[in-house]
C-alpha cells in the first residue's frame, strides 16, 4: 500500500517541488524518514504519530517508510508534517489518494492533530497555483494564500480536513486579507532646523539614494531618518507581494495581510554578518532583505563590525544578497535604500573646541577610518549635520512637513515610472549603463563642471555615476527634462572624497 502527496522546499525565495511517498511495507513496525530532511523533518514522525493518535486512530503494524524526493535536495522546517500525514492516511485508506493528487499541501502538526502556521505559506501558493494545483495549508494562513490564487483550503485541523475530502462539513475557501493602510511615523515638523539634511533627504526619497548622514549627538540624525517612510510613496500591487514573500519565508506575515507601507529596518550595532545579509544553520533572510524595497538605517555606523559592513557592498551594487553553503546557494532581494548616521569621532563633539576630547582631530580620522572607502563610495549622498542650536529650538513648528515633501517626492518618483516604464530600473538610483547616459547626461555647461570636479575629487567611475543620478532626481524636482549645470553642481555638494584604507 502506498500513497503520495505534493509539497514544496524552500531555497530562498524560491519553492522547489517535492513528493511525499510513503509506503506501508510487511515486517517489524517501524516509522522511518528518508530524503534529506533536517532535525525538524526528522521529528515530524512524532508529531504525526501522536496527530493520529488523537485522532482515534491507530498506525498499522507494519514498517512505515516515508521518502521525501527528490532525495538530493535539503528539506528544512516543520511544513512537512501535514503532507506526510495525509500521505499516510491514504496509504491507510482513510483518505482518497486521487484526491490529494489535486494539491500542495504544507503545515506544521501539533500533538492534538491541530494544524499550526508554517513560515513561507505565500511562496507554496504561488508555486501551486503556477501548476493548476490547489494548496492545502493551515487555517491561520489561509487569507495569506489566497493572495496568490484560488483553490484554497485552509483547515483548523486534520479531521476537519478529512470531513472536506468525504464530503461532510465542507470547507469554505478563504478571502485575501485586507492590506494594511500605510502608517504614519514622525513628521518632519518634529525637525527644528537642519533644512539642508532635509533637502538631502527628499532628494534621497525621490530617487530611491543612500545617504550618510554625519554630525554630533541629539542633531536629529535619527529623527530625520524615521522620518523617511512617511515621504516615499506606498508599495504598488507587485512590490507588496514581493515585500510579503520576504516576510512570508521570515515567518513574520500576520494575518495574511499585505501591507502597503514600506520597510524600515534599524538593526542594532552588534547585529552579526548573519543577522545582517542572511543566513545561520537554517539559511533565513537577513535585515537587507527583510528591508527590500523599503529602507534600511544603520545608526552608529562606525560602531558595526567592519566585516559586516563590508558584506553590505555587493546587495547595494546588486539589489541581491547570495549567501554560499556547501548543500545549496540561496538568493534573497535585497534592493534597499541605505540611511546611515554617524558622529564625527567618538566623542562627538569634533568641532566644538569646549566639548571635543583631548585627541582631535586625530580621534575622527581614527574613528571614521572604521569604515571601509569602497562602502562609502556607493552611498550618493554625505551631509554634515549640525547641532541644533537654542534659537532653532525655540522656532514655532516648520509650516512645511511630510505631507507636503511627499507630494513632491511622488510627483518625482511618477516621472521616473514613466521614464523607467519599459526598463528593469524602477528608480533613478537604480538606472546604469546606456540607460543612465540617455537620461542623465548634462548639457554643455554641466558636463564642464562634472568633468572639472570629477578631476578635482578624484572621483571613480561609480562615483561619476552616482553624482549623474542625483543630479538626475534634483532635476526631477524641478520638473526639469535636462540636467543643468544647477542641478550637478547641487549633485557634487553632496558628495565627498572617500578615505583612502
Amino acid at each position: 500500500m502506498a500513497a503520495s502527496v505534493s509539497t514544496v522546499a524552500y531555497l530562498g525565495l524560491e519553492a522547489r517541488a517535492v513528493e511525499v511517498q510513503v509506503q506501508l511495507i510487511p515486517g517489524l513496525p517501524a516509522f522511518n524518514v528518508v530524503g534529506l530532511g533536517d532535525k525538524a523533518v526528522a521529528e515530524s514522525r512524532e508529531r504525526v504519530r501522536g496527530a493520529i493518535a488523537a485522532m482515534g486512530l491507530a498506525l498499522p503494524p507494519k514498517r512505515i517508510v516515508v521518502n521525501l524526493s527528490p532525495a538530493d535536495l535539503p528539506k528544512e522546517g516543520s511544513h512537512f508534517d501535514l503532507p506526510i500525514a495525509l500521505a499516510l492516511l491514504g496509504a491507510m485508506g482513510v483518505v482518497d489518494a486521487e484526491t490529494l493528487s489535486d494539491y500542495v499541501v504544507v503545515g506544521e502538526l501539533g500533538l492534538d492533530a491541530r494544524i499550526a502556521p508554517s513560515p513561507g505559506v505565500l511562496l507554496a501558493a504561488l508555486h501551486a497555483s503556477e501548476r493548476g494545483m490547489g494548496l492545502v495549508c493551515p487555517a491561520a494562513q489561509g487569507s495569506e494564500a489566497a493572495w496568490a490564487g484560488q483553490g484554497v483550503l485552509a483547515a483548523p485541523d486534520i479531521l476537519s480536513l478529512i470531513n472536506h475530502f468525504k464530503g461532510h462539513g465542507l470547507l469554505s475557501e478563504p478571502l485575501p486579507g485586507d492590506a494594511d493602510d500605510v502608517g504614519h511615523g514622525p513628521d518632519l515638523r518634529q525637525v527644528k532646523g537642519q533644512e539642508t539634511a532635509k533637502r538631502a533627504l527628499e532628494i534621497a526619497a525621490a530617487g530611491g539614494h543612500n545617504l550618510l548622514m554625519v554630525g554630533p549627538p541629539g542633531a536629529g540624525k535619527s529623527l530625520m531618518a524615521s522620518c523617511l517612510p512617511g515621504i516615499l510613496p506606498p508599495l504598488d500591487a507587485s512590490e507588496a507581494l514581493e515585500v510579503s514573500m520576504v516576510a512570508s519565508v521570515a515567518g513574520t506575515l500576520t494575518g495574511g495581510r499585505l501591507t502597503r507601507q514600506r520597510p524600515y529596518r534599524a538593526p542594532h550595532h552588534s547585529a552579526s554578518m548573519a543577522a545582517l545579509v542572511g543566513g545561520g544553520l537554517k539559511v533565513k533572510p537577513g535585515e537587507v532583505s527583510l528591508a527590500h524595497l523599503g529602507v534600511l538605517f544603520l545608526d552608529e555606523l562606525p560602531e558595526f563590525q567592519r566585516a559586516v559592513l563590508d558584506s553590505l557592498r555587493q546587495p547595494l551594487e546588486a539589489g541581491t544578497v547570495s549567501v554560499a553553503r556547501a548543500n545549496a546557494h540561496v538568493t534573497f532581494p535585497a534592493r534597499v535604500q541605505l540611511i546611515a548616521a554617524m558622529n564625527p569621532c567618538r566623542c562627538g563633539h569634533l568641532g566644538d573646541a569646549a566639548l571635543a576630547c583631548s585627541r582631535a582631530p586625530r580621534c575622527a580620522a581614527d574613528y571614521q577610518a572604521k569604515v571601509s572607502g569602497p562602502l562609502l563610495d556607493r552611498i550618493d549622498l554625505h551631509i554634515e549635520v549640525q547641532a541644533v542650536s537654542a534659537a532653532d529650538l525655540v522656532l514655532p513648528p516648520p509650516s512645511e512637513g511630510s505631507a507636503e515633501v511627499a507630494g513632491r517626492v511622488a510627483a518625482a518618483r511618477a516621472v521616473q515610472r514613466t521614464r523607467y516604464a519599459d526598463h528593469a530600473a524602477r528608480t533613478n538610483a537604480d538606472a546604469d549603463g546606456a540607460l543612465l547616459d540617455a537620461v542623465a547626461t548634462p548639457d554643455a555647461a554641466g558636463c564642464t563642471l562634472l568633468a572639472q570636479a570629477s578631476e578635482a575629487m578624484r572621483l571613480s567611475a561609480r562615483g561619476y555615476t552616482r553624482i549623474l543620478r542625483v543630479a538626475r532626481t534634483i532635476a526631477d524636482l524641478a520638473g526639469a527634462e535636462t540636467v543643468g549645470r544647477i542641478h550637478v553642481a547641487e549633485a557634487l555638494s553632496y558628495r565627498r572624497q572617500a578615505p583612502r584604507n
